[in-house]
């Protein structure tokens, strides 16, 4: 997807002089209640939301149900601000309800934690040490270590020269098949003198052979490989059960225990870094030739992933894309096939939805999963061989992820559009979804929310498009206020009813946020996706404006006070809208495309470049059409640009021509470059610095209150 602060590198100033929810059809399947005892009294809200408020809310995430059904485990992520890192701690609560119990410490962050077949047992990921201090280790390689539930210290488990990247038990509990990148000449070496483990690692040329050679976070790719291997608790003993040039990833045990399904694009027919074929295969998990005799399960010329396995091990289910050309807009579907090979059966292709994590019910009769839709994520299943498609957690909310219960039970992640993530039971006779967590309960009890809706429109052309609208907390009918459009990232991505804190805090600031799913977007349907291939900036700029129009028809935009901006693809919408248009006063563009031909080789999307738009020597004039920068004279908005200084999925070099251009036309413009992040941040203080610029920019360009530009201090406090 092209798509959080610390001193900054600031290149230059200017050249020139909620939520109340609004009334939505129900959906769901199942009611909510809420029975934990430790909920918080309900309060009167006493204020709005604060920039500071991203740091106080906490991050719910990756819950999993233990196998007797009585407890539940999941993460909750701290955006600390004092020590400018965000912290990871695994928790876990009953079924039953009752207050949280805390399994890991607060100081050296860990996550992906996952019970034991006989759920005895937890094991999870860090990067905690052994007899150092937690601070002194929590920069350390991750590796497995092992929790008693029932109390006592974690021991470390797993002794890999490399990080653990992903691990999954095998049924018995025996064993545990690991996920490692073949290890560098660092840690091989660091491997051979524990003297050097702590050195500060060597610096290496990069020798680049591949044609796919760069990814955001990473940078420069070689030829170390992702492979897998099985780890025997009894001996800790460690097999290499796959191996070659490709990398291998999604381990699952049949039930079994005999064998594991992966994904890997092993393409004979070209380059695997020309394409996104991926399939599902098996390999033996007592394999003794490093998967060379291994079984290719799905041969679709297209992306496959996600293998679960039935309960009888006679199928295997996943996601496919049957339109392999059409890459990231092609609609993600639920498939099944034989474990051995053979004949595949589409399950879900009447949804025409995107569909992710399938998992066979434990009576092998249902497949579940999570489908994108409308502007939700639900949580959907389909019988194992096809038939109606059924919503046992559906209704405008968001379902981040969920797990299965050996009964049937199941718990989920959701977010909705009034409170941040929590985690959620259904029980297995089908009775009301529960809420379990009220993690952030205290907080969001003390805040007003911005009214909310999901309005629908007409484009230009007459295509029905949605999308959320927020108005500010104290909003008056009747009443005219400036008003911000949102483009998402993307382009295949959506808004989804989930917390959504961008718009929250500048509706909490007094605007209107306009935050539309136009052409392009993901929940609507592979032909309401795929409208925009070949032509960015055509549909779905039509869209985004309708939703302004929509605004100022229903009298609560002031179509004087508008401002746009977004991130990644809402960057790269931003840059065209404002080459269309003078409507607005003022622009944010964050890590944004801008003359596309720089980016060919040097972000992390040549194959996708070409997919789409040809290769640039072949079809140039395409890419120039498209490319924001040959319409900049037409640019007079006041533009704030913004990017991490070490983004490869859109470099910042997209920023520094556009800055360029602006600075060299007059047009009111600055660059924020923020040290060490990549597309998406990760320092606390950066991304708070990033709020107050958005704030300080909008309110002097669209509201005509103070200086566009946080003063030193501020933009550090």
């Amino acid at each position: 997807m092209r798509f959080r602060f610390a001193f900054l590198i600031v290149i230059a100033l200017f050249a020139s002089p909620a939520w109340i929810v609004r009334p939505a059809a129900a959906q769901d399947s199942s009611s909510v209640s809420q029975t934990n005892s430790s909920a918080p009294e309900k309060t009167a809200a006493t204020r709005n939301l604060k920039v500071d408020d991203y740091f106080r809310i906490l991050e719910v995430e990756d819950a999993h149900i233990s196998p007797e059904g009585k407890w539940v485990c999941y993460t909750v992520t701290t955006h600390d601000l004092k020590e400018d890192k965000d912290k990871t701690r695994i928790w876990m609560i009953s079924t039953s309800g009752g207050p949280p119990i805390p399994l890991t410490t607060e100081t050296v962050s860990s996550e992906h934690a996952r019970w034991s077949p006989d759920g005895k047992y937890l094991a999870f990921l860090s990067g905690r040490g052994g007899t150092k201090s937690d601070k002194e280790n929590e920069d350390k390689k991750k590796e497995i270590w092992i929790l008693n539930r029932e109390g006592g210290e974690a021991q470390k488990l797993t002794e890999t020269i490399q990080d653990v990247d992903a691990y999954a038990w095998s049924p018995s509990g025996d064993r545990i098949v690991l996920e490692l990148q073949d290890p560098s000449i660092n840690e091989l070496e660091a491997a051979k003198d524990k003297d050097k483990a702590d050195a500060k690692p060597k610096a290496h040329p990069w020798v680049i052979d591949r044609l796919h050679f760069k990814e955001d976070e990473i940078g420069y790719l070689d030829r170390r490989r992702k492979h897998l291997y099985v780890y025997e608790l009894a001996s800790h003993k460690t097999t290499q059960i796959t191996s070659g040039d490709y990398d291998d990833s999604a381990p699952a045990w049949s039930p079994d225990g005999s064998s594991i399904a992966f994904v890997s694009n092993r393409s004979d027919f070209e380059d695997p870094d020309h394409n996104y074929n991926t399939d599902i295969w098996t390999v033996a998990a007592d394999n003794s030739d490093k998967g060379k005799s291994v079984v290719h399960v799905t041969t679709h010329p297209g992306t496959e992933g996600a293998p679960a396995w039935s309960p009888d091990g006679k199928w295997i289910a996943f996601t496919i894309q049957l339109e392999a050309k059409l890459y990231q807009y092609a609609t993600f579907r639920i498939a099944v096939a034989p474990a051995t090979g053979g004949e595949m059966k589409v399950l879900t292709q009447q949804l025409d939805r995107n569909a992710s994590e399938p998992r066979f019910s434990p009576d092998g009769k249902w497949i579940y999963f999570i489908a994108d839709d409308d502007g939700t994520q639900n949580l959907m299943r389909v019988p194992a061989m096809g038939g109606e498609i059924t919503r046992p957690i559906g209704g405008r909310r968001m379902v981040e992820s969920y797990s299965l219960g050996k009964d049937g039970a199941a718990v989920a992640v959701i977010g909705e559009l009034t409170h941040p993530n929590e985690i959620y039971f259904l029980p297995v006779d089908g009775g009301d979804l529960r809420r379990l967590t009220t993690t952030n309960d205290a907080l969001m009890a003390q805040i007003r929310l911005p009214h909310v809706e999901y309005v629908h429109f007409k484009s230009k052309d007459g295509t029905n498009v949605a999308g959320y609208l927020y108005e500010p907390p104290d909003y008056t009918p009747g009443t005219r206020y400036p008003t911000i459009l949102r483009p998402h990232g993307g382009p295949v991505w959506a808004y989804y009813a989930e917390f959504n804190f961008d718009p929250q805090l500048f509706a909490a600031n007094g605007y209107v946020v306009l935050t539309p799913n136009p052409r392009g977007s993901s929940g609507y349907g592979q032909d309401f996706c795929k409208a925009i291939w070949a032509d960015w900036g055509h549909k779905d700029y039509e869209d985004d404006m309708a939703m302004v129009d929509y605004a100022i028809a229903q009298g609560i935009a002031d179509p004087d006070k508008l401002g746009v901006g977004g991130w990644s693809y809402g960057g790269i919408s931003t840059n065209f809208i404002i080459t269309q248009t003078t409507r607005f006063k003022a622009a944010i563009s964050g890590a944004g495309d801008f003359l596309y031909i720089t980016n060919w080789g040097h972000d992390l999307y040549s194959r996708d470049w070409e997919l789409e738009l040809g290769l640039p020597w072949e079809n140039r004039e395409l890419w120039e059409k498209l490319s924001p920068f040959n319409r900049v004279t037409k640019i007079k908005t006041p533009t704030l640009i913004m990017g991490g200084e070490i983004d490869w999925n859109v470099p910042i070099i997209n920023g520094e021509q556009m800055y360029q251009s602006l600075k060299r036309l007059g047009v009111p413009t600055l660059l924020v470059v923020y040290p060490g992040e990549y597309h998406e941040f990760s320092r606390p203080s950066f991304i708070e610095d990033r709020y107050h610029r958005y704030l300080d920019w909008y309110g002097h360009y669209v509201k005509g209150e103070g200086p566009a530009i946080s003063p030193p201090a501020k933009a550090a406090e």
